[in-house]
């Protein structure tokens, strides 16, 4: 009789191979050097724009806001108010937003064992694309905290959606997948065609509209970063935490709660935690595609499935990637600046493409 052997979810046969000290050893060298990656791309990003700084003299603006040294400083005072006040913050924040809607994606496409999910399955970016459509157009000023009016009914809109699709979708204790998934694409579809007839009913705010709904990271100050911070770390340290329910999940619901998982509520606290990050995200943001689809995905073809190292794997590349491309959104043909939703899609697609090429045959699952 034959004997057929499985090949492993995720896996080539080489790494299948290999000692599992060596792939965890592996992945933990990743892990520094895209946190060496992420720390050098802070830095180059802060030399490029309008003004070029060379890379020595950046390097020395950013050390010397540090407690301990004290360096003096031969370089021209605007140098310190480029690098630090207009710069710094809005690297961080696309940072931030990278590493946010990255880590939402692989959640999202874990939970619900979907390689198509991202962050805005469940109606965050046609909420929020409503909300902020609807701040655009309201006659008067709304300020609350450091937030305006089309960050804060953006956010409102975003976690309004994912409430009203989790509401239709929960079965009395129980919350179904195909359920939640086909409530959110209903409610996008719906919030999305109300978004379209404002558009077409007030065209004169069509263009401030259409730029906030492709992304975009002009004009970002320290309070706007301040505002996000808290939100994203505790998310992100929330679903980094449950990395091992996650993977027992991969297997089945019903296994998983056999092994001790108890599978609503990791799947509430996952979802409330990826949806918070996701919002916060897109609030000062606006809506940037492709980046919670496409970095997961590559994470999963280059180091393989496991959660534990998947979900911070895909927060740094995530974190790194938004970074690299808002940087060219705004260098590549000044004076204009490009939609950095624009970027990642023309960036990202073919590069997921050709990995997807290099690895075919690979599962996702």
């Amino acid at each position: 009789m034959l004997r057929t052997i499985s090949k492993p979810f995720g896996k080539t046969a080489k790494e299948t191979a290999l000692p599992y000290s060596l792939r965890w050893q592996g992945k933990v060298y990743a892990l520094i050097g895209l946190a060496g990656l992420l720390l050098a791309a802070i830095i180059f990003a802060t030399t490029l724009g309008s003004v070029h700084i060379p890379f020595s003299t950046c390097f020395e603006v950013l050390f010397s806001q540090l407690p301990f040294p004290h360096i003096a400083s031969p370089w021209p005072e605007t140098y310190n108010t480029i690098i630090l006040d207009i710069r710094l913050p809005r690297i961080l924040l696309a940072g931030l937003v990278g590493a946010a809607l990255s880590i939402a994606g692989a959640t999202y496409q874990g939970l619900f064992r979907n390689p198509l999910a991202d962050p805005y399955l469940l109606g965050v970016a046609s909420g929020a694309g409503l909300g902020a459509t609807i701040a655009f157009l309201i006659p008067f000023t709304i300020s609350w905290m450091s937030l305006g009016a089309v960050p804060l009914f953006a956010f409102i809109g975003a976690m309004g959606a994912v409430a009203v699709v989790y509401s239709l979708a929960r079965v009395g204790k129980t919350i179904p997948a195909t359920t939640l998934i086909l409530a959110g694409v209903a409610l996008g579809a719906f919030l999305s065609s109300i978004t379209s007839y404002l558009l077409t009913l007030f065209g004169e705010e069509l263009h401030g509209i259409i730029f906030w709904l492709l992304g975009g990271l002009s004009l970002t100050k320290w309070s706007e970063v301040w505002t996000v911070l808290p939100s994203m770390v505790v998310g992100i340290v929330v679903i980094w935490l449950h990395a091992r329910p996650l993977n027992v999940m991969q297997l089945d619901e019903e296994q998983a709660q056999q092994l001790g998982i108890n599978v609503e509520r990791v799947k509430l606290i996952l979802l409330s935690a990826a949806t918070l990050i996701t919002a916060a995200a897109v609030c000062f943001t606006g809506l940037i595609g492709f980046v919670g689809i496409i970095v997961p995905h590559a994470v999963r073809l280059i180091w393989g499935p496991d959660q534990r190292f998947l979900l911070p794997l895909s927060t740094l590349v995530g974190a790194v990637f938004l970074i690299v491309a808002d940087t060219l959104a705004h260098t590549l043909l000044p004076p204009t600046e490009i939609p950095v939703g624009v970027i990642t899609a023309f960036c990202g697609a073919p590069f997921f493409l050709y990995l997807l090429r290099r690895k075919k045959g690979l599962a996702f699952f």
